[in-house]
C-alpha cells in the first residue's frame, strides 16, 4: 500500500508518518507541504522519494494508491474531493469539513468514486473509548449522561508543537466536532435535541474563544461540551460517561472509573496509539473492500448537527 500524506511536516502529520512506520507492508511514497525547501528537506530527512507543494501533482503519481489529509480544515473538502475523482482513497483529519454543504458532497463524491473515504475521528479508535463501547454493545453499560470538557490556552493563532499556524482553528467545526461524533457513536443515535451557546469572539483571530454545546438522544442520553480556547490550566478533552452501571472517566488513552480506580485497557487494541489504529483502519478498509468505520457517510450526521448548532449561534 503506497501512501502520500499531505500536511507532513505539521504535528499530526508526522504522528501519521509515524504510526504508517508500524503497519506492514504500507510503504510512504509521497508527502506534500507548504514549502519546497522545507518539505525537499522533511522528505530527503525520511527517506521519502517525492515531495511537493501540489496535492494534485502527488495524485498524478502511479506509486500512490492513498492519501493521508494532515492539511488546514478549510482544505479538507477540497483535497478530499481532488483524491476521491483522481481514483485515490482518501483518509482527512476531522472536519471532513467546515460546512454542511461540502461535506455532503464529500458523502456523493465517495458513493460515485467507489474509493475508500474516511475522517479520522480519533476518539472512535481511542482504546479508553472503545472499552466503553464494547460495555455498550454487550449490554452491560447505558449511557445516562456525558460531561466533556475540552480546554485549551490559544490566544494566539499557534498549533499543537507551539509553531505559528497558517489557518485559524475552530472551537465548533474541528474540537466540538469530536465529541459531537462520539456521542453519536457511543449512543447509536443522532440527537434529537441540541443547543450552543457562544462566549464573545477574539478580537484578531474573529472566532469565538468559549463554547458550551447541549444535546439529547432520542433515547433519553444526555451530552454536555465545554470548550475554551481561553483556559489556562490543564489542557485537553476529559470525558466523564456516566451510566446505568458504572462511571466512566478517558483522559486521552487513559481510562479510570468513577473513583478513579485504572482500567486495564491492554487488551482492547493491538495499539494504545489511537492515530495508529485509524491508519490501520484506512489500510484494512481497502485491502479488504469494505466501508471504514468513520467513513464520510458516517461521519455525516456529526455535521449535520454542527451545522444546527451554527444556526442557532448566528441568531
Amino acid at each position: 500500500m503506497r501512501i502520500c500524506v499531505a500536511g507532513a511536516a505539521g504535528a499530526f502529520g508526522m504522528k501519521h508518518l509515524d504510526a504508517l512506520s508500524k503497519i506492514e507492508g504500507v510503504e510512504v511514497t509521497s508527502v506534500v507541504g507548504r514549502t519546497k525547501e522545507s518539505i525537499e528537506a522533511f522528505a530527503a530527512e525520511r527517506g521519502i522519494g517525492h515531495a511537493t507543494t501540489d496535492l494534485n501533482e502527488s495524485l498524478l503519481r502511479d506509486d500512490v494508491d492513498a492519501v493521508i489529509l494532515s492539511t488546514p480544515t478549510q482544505m479538507h473538502a477540497e483535497q478530499s474531493l481532488a483524491c476521491m475523482r483522481a481514483g485515490k482513497h482518501v483518509m482527512c483529519e476531522i472536519p471532513m469539513s467546515d460546512n454542511i454543504e461540502d461535506a455532503r458532497a464529500l458523502v456523493a463524491a465517495q458513493k460515485d468514486s467507489g474509493v475508500v473515504g474516511m475522517v479520522g475521528h480519533v476518539r472512535r479508535f481511542n482504546p479508553s473509548h472503545q472499552y466503553v463501547h464494547n460495555k455498550i454493545k454487550a449490554g452491560e453499560f447505558n449511557i445516562q449522561q456525558m460531561d466533556v470538557q475540552t480546554y485549551f490556552f490559544r490566544r494566539t493563532n499557534t498549533n499543537a508543537m507551539g509553531n505559528p499556524r497558517s489557518w485559524t482553528d475552530h472551537l465548533l467545526w474541528h474540537h466540538a466536532c469530536h465529541t459531537v461524533d462520539l456521542f453519536i457513536y457511543q449512543t447509536g443515535e443522532a440527537p434529537s435535541e441540541v443547543f450552543g451557546i457562544q462566549g464573545p469572539k477574539h478580537p484578531d483571530l474573529g472566532i469565538a474563544m468559549d463554547m458550551t454545546i447541549g444535546m439529547k438522544s432520542p433515547k433519553g442520553a444526555i451530552c454536555t461540551l465545554s470548550l475554551s480556547f481561553n483556559n489556562n490550566g490543564p489542557l485537553g478533552t476529559f470525558f466523564r460517561y456516566i451510566g446505568d452501571t458504572n462511571t466512566y472517566i478517558a483522559r486521552y488513552d487513559d481510562l479510570v472509573d468513577g473513583h478513579e480506580k485504572p482500567i486495564d485497557l491492554s487488551d482492547v487494541a493491538v495499539s494504545n496509539n489511537g492515530i495508529e489504529l485509524i491508519d490501520r483502519e484506512f489500510i484494512d478498509a481497502i485491502r479488504e473492500g469494505r466501508e471504514p468505520n468513520s467513513s464520510f457517510a458516517q461521519g455525516l450526521p456529526a455535521m449535520e448537527v454542527l451545522h444546527k448548532i451554527e444556526e442557532m449561534m448566528s441568531v
